[in-house]
């Protein structure tokens, strides 16, 4: 690789905040995103709370043929790459051929495909829309923000469970880097928040029952965790090679500097026990950036807050950097933000640009009560002042689908090469 792959531009919509620098601030003040369920009757679920956006208002962040055609997570995933696209600077209309999209998701339009189910079953004539099918396919993000903005490059959709949003940032290094793309948008939207979804994580015994306590049900690594909390929400960053970047004076938020991709093999919701698919994919991570264990300073861990993929986890990570004296630091913004699914890991990656940006690591809210084992150092419950070069950050997903994204904070070529002299 003669240019390094560098990332120029961010964009967020979380349940803690819309926008970068309001998500980061309430992420770093420990904010809690979790609360009881508002956007449909949840009386005969055992699961009331959630983590939702709140204050998003489509039609002034969205053209309004967008605004009013597309379901609730493309709305998320296109708020948050105009964002992105907006910080970078990047001229579209200049190099419209040679931009790329790549959209991450887990589960597509399936809260706007079930509330259109209950009203077609409602409905005294059986006629529904003709948008429907247009209005939840994964890849109308990308398709959506395309026609809007005149992007024509290469477009994926990657549909990897939860990984899905590292998958899309690995897919769009692999376009560049084979000469397909010169940029690419990256973009990830979710929002999985209905009556049948809720009621099916919960008869499986993944989701927390804490209804009384929304704040505090959203904890991992904790002894006392129950289960993870579902969020909504979307994530965007913008890839280029560092030559381009430089070349329109861009400003270069860090480095891409390695990622994996790997599958268990073990079973279609429960991770491998011993975590090592998990840890194979860390290893790959650090092997692909020509990176040493000791050489990351943070890691963003998937840490979903249930009792068998928070324990697998831990033991993944100790595989690959040992014990608490020589693995680093690390956090799950879940606890904050609840389980953005496709989304979680761009809005994840971004917390690990912020922490090398602004020397400071993110929280696990909620971890009050130490488990034996997860016996590794997890920042818990306060932001913590920190200087550090390179963080990781992992999203494993159902089905065994492990993704690493490692990055790097951004130092000019002159300065790397003086460094090693």
């Amino acid at each position: 690789m003669t240019s390094r792959l560098v990332i120029t531009g961010m964009g967020a919509v979380t349940p803690i905040g819309i926008g970068v620098e309001e998500y980061w601030r309430n992420l770093i003040a420990g904010k809690c995103g979790v609360g009881p369920i508002t956007g449909f009757d949840h009386s005969r679920l055992p699961v009331r709370i959630a983590a939702q956006v709140s204050g998003f208002n489509a039609a002034d962040l969205l053209p309004r043929n967008v605004a009013r055609s597309s379901a609730t997570f493309i709305q998320y995933a296109y708020a948050a790459a105009t964002e992105a696209l907006t910080s970078s600077g990047l001229a579209i209309n200049a190099h419209a051929e040679e931009i790329g999209i790549c959209m991450g998701t887990a589960m597509a339009g399936v809260t706007d495909l079930s509330a259109s189910g209950a009203a077609y079953m409602a409905s005294a004539t059986g006629r529904i829309s003709p948008h429907l099918v247009p209005a939840n396919l994964g890849n109308m993000a990308a398709a959506q923000l395309s026609i809007a903005l005149g992007i024509h490059g290469p477009g994926l959709t990657l549909n990897t469970a939860c990984s899905a949003g590292g998958d899309a940032l690995m897919s769009a290094a692999l376009l560049i880097l084979s000469g397909s793309a010169k940029a690419v948008v990256v973009m990830g939207g979710e929002s999985i928040l209905c009556a049948p979804i809720i009621s099916s994580l919960a008869q499986a015994r993944a989701l927390s029952r804490r209804n009384d306590d929304p704040a505090t049900a959203s904890r991992p690594f904790d002894l006392n965790r129950d289960g993870f909390v579902v969020g909504e929400g979307g994530g965007a960053l913008l890839l280029e090679k560092e030559d381009d970047a430089l070349e329109r004076g861009a400003d270069i938020l860090a480095v891409l500097a390695g990622w994996a991709n790997t599958l268990d093999g073990y079973h279609i919701t429960a991770p491998d026990p011993e975590g090592r698919g998990a840890a194979a994919c860390m290893a790959r991570a650090l092997e692909h950036a020509g990176m040493a264990p000791s050489d990351i300073g943070y890691i963003n861990a998937h840490g979903t807050s249930t009792q068998l993929g928070d324990k697998a986890e831990t033991l993944a990570m100790k595989h690959v950097f040992g014990g608490i004296a020589t693995a680093p630091p690390a956090s799950s913004t879940k606890g904050a933000t609840g389980h953005l699914m496709g989304a979680g890991g761009l809005t994840e990656i971004i917390s690990c640009i912020l922490a090398i940006k602004n020397d400071i690591l993110p929280p696990t809210l909620n971890l009050t009560t130490p488990d034996p084992d997860c016996d590794l150092d997890y920042v818990p419950n306060r932001a913590r002042p920190a200087k550090i070069n390179a963080a990781m950050s992992n999203s494993l997903g159902f089905g065994g689908q492990n993704s690493s994204i490692i990055i790097s904070r951004y130092r000019p070529k002159e300065a790397d090469n003086a460094r090693d002299l």
